[in-house]
């Protein structure tokens, strides 16, 4: 979005009497008739309708030469501009000004800082910067969750009231905004290179060992063991803060919300635990072989087991759950489960994957190709994707059941994969974990070595379990150890004052032009703010760091 930076306040009577100075220039050339006859014309002229005068202007201007049009061109574009956010101002409608530069994105707001004063002044007042900036959270969950991960969140809406800080000028967020998109950009460069802080939690399990399946959230990771316990650990300090026993045999999976944990074991139980005592509150007898997958949301639960079936279950309470349909057609042991409000969809070692309708559990179909069994898959966005024994991963159209590519990089079996919307995360029992690229993957044009963005290669075993977010992944081994690599440098640290500009690597201007640029933001509290362009040099307002966000939102459920 680009303006013609002008001063509003006269431009139209300056165009006037630019007009008026070429026709006096130009008097000397013009012939008698045109004298006695331009008054007449113009005055019939102004006798027709604007329908008529339109059609006869048009008339007139295919009977002109094209380097006349060039000529009424200058002459038209001064007459099509109007300054609507200077005309409002001066009305004493700056409300509306504000709400109308409100739409625009970054760029367009820093172009439009250098339209003229009162534009500027219609920014500053507004705190549009801000106001962008709290837009972005709401509406971004990468924003959202770095906000909260550096702390600037408190400067955001009414914190600022509640912790009683002191109130920051727009200036503040102005430079705060690039800040934030030179961060996001790092995490992204993080993700493509590999570049991550890594910390191991050595679980200790006393006789197996091995952690077959995880959760966590900013607080907490939840783990389910091989040697028949679960362990919760404390998510900063990495410190186990309880163990939860009464299975029988190895937690294969779990998933918890912020009440209850739902675990499944190979002793063919589903438990049910209260999250903050970790007190047993009920156990479910269905499957007669392990319970290899769970997924819950809401009041629905689905399980799926050794025993070749795929139970679902209605959630009233956590000591209240109640099993409403048998799911058979697999014919070999159900290994993964997922679903939405639309399909429910299962994988097998019988080497297919079904898809059931969720209201109904009616069967819709079922996806032929892997060569071998599937042990994991994730549903979600028109997308299935899945891992195999055959060492591929296959992503499936969840609608005509079409393979739309196969990946290729792991040595054995694919145990584990989430996705988002950029990147697929893979585990397997080579030990390794693959970050691939989702959005090649989809491009039929993409080549095959461009699709895998990264290998990470610290697991001593297989790699059993992981979940991703938009700034770490947290993964489980038979190497008895949870790993969590963390791609967002936890040392960066915002100049979150205007006193620590100064300092700020990130500006990438002058520190001359910083040093001007502070003083005259602190002495405006004795000076009018239109000054302040005059003040302050072009440079200093425009800055340029790319736009950068990735949306990343990857499910919190622990298998």
């Amino acid at each position: 979005m680009n303006f013609t930076s002008v001063d509003n306040s006269s431009y139209l009577d300056d165009s006037i009497s630019v007009n008026m100075r070429t026709t006096t220039s130009t008097k000397k050339l013009l012939t008698i008739n045109y004298e006695k006859k331009s008054e007449e014309y113009l005055a019939t002229f102004s006798t027709w309708s604007d329908h008529e005068q339109l059609l006869f202007v048009g008339n007139l201007l295919q009977n002109m030469h094209s380097h006349q049009h060039g000529q009424i061109n200058s002459f038209l574009s001064p007459m099509l501009q109007r300054d609507f956010i200077g005309r409002l101002s001066s009305c004493g409608l700056e409300n509306l000004s504000e709400k109308i530069l409100e739409y625009l994105d970054d760029q367009s707001l820093k172009s439009s800082e250098l339209v003229c004063r009162e534009w500027y002044h219609v920014i500053s007042e507004g705190m549009l910067w801000k106001k962008l900036i709290e837009r972005k959270v709401l509406s971004d969950i990468l924003w959202h969750d770095l906000s909260e991960r550096r702390g600037w969140n408190k400067y955001l809406f009414r914190q600022l009231l509640i912790n009683k800080d002191q109130h920051k000028r727009n200036e503040f967020y102005r430079y705060l905004y690039p800040e934030i998109l030179r961060d996001i950009n790092q995490l992204e460069t993080n993700w493509r290179t590999g570049n991550y802080q890594l910390e191991r939690i050595q679980c200790q399990s006393r006789n197996s060992k091995g952690v077959y399946c995880l959760q966590y959230d900013n607080q907490k990771i939840i783990s389910g063991l091989r040697d028949n316990t679960i362990k919760i650990w404390d998510r900063k300090s990495l410190e186990c803060i309880k163990i939860l026993t009464g299975h029988n045999g190895s937690v294969l999976c779990l998933q918890y919300d912020d009440k209850m944990i739902i675990s499944g074991s190979s002793d063919s139980t589903i438990r049910i635990w209260n999250i903050e005592t970790g007190e047993l509150l009920n156990t479910l007898l269905h499957h007669c072989d392990a319970v290899l997958h769970l997924r819950f949301i809401d009041k629905m639960m689905i399980t799926c087991s050794k025993d070749r079936s795929i139970a679902v279950w209605e959630i009233n309470s956590p000591i209240d759950i109640v099993m409403r349909r048998v799911l058979v057609g697999h014919r070999a042991a159900v290994n993964v489960v997922d679903f939405d409000n639309k399909y429910i969809v299962s994988a097998s070692g019988d080497r297919t994957i079904k898809v059931w309708k969720t209201t109904t559990c009616e069967f819709v179909r079922t996806f032929l190709g892997h060569k071998r069994g599937i042990a994991c898959l994730q549903y979600r966005d028109q997308l299935v994707i899945s891992g195999s024994s055959d060492n591929t991963i296959r992503i499936w159209d969840i609608e005509c059941g079409a393979c739309l590519r196969i990946l290729e990089g792991h040595d054995e079996l694919v145990r584990c994969i989430r996705f988002d919307s950029k990147v697929i995360v893979s585990g397997a029992y080579d030990g390794k974990i693959k970050i691939w690229n989702l959005q090649a993957a989809l491009d039929p044009r993409s080549q095959t070595s461009s699709l895998c963005l990264k290998t990470i290669t610290e697991h001593n075993g297989r790699v059993f379990r992981l979940q991703f977010d938009e700034f770490q992944i947290i993964s489980s081994s038979h190497d008895d150890t949870i790993l969590c690599f963390n791609f967002l440098q936890p040392e960066r640290q915002y100049s979150l004052d205007l006193n620590s500009i100064n300092s700020s690597p990130i500006l990438n201007i002058d520190q001359t032009q910083i040093d001007n640029f502070t003083s005259t933001i602190k002495s405006t509290d004795n000076c009018n703010t239109d000054e302040i362009l005059d003040r302050t040099t072009v440079n200093d307002l425009q800055i340029q760091v790319p736009a950068l966000s990735r949306a990343s939102s990857s499910s919190n459920s622990g298998n």
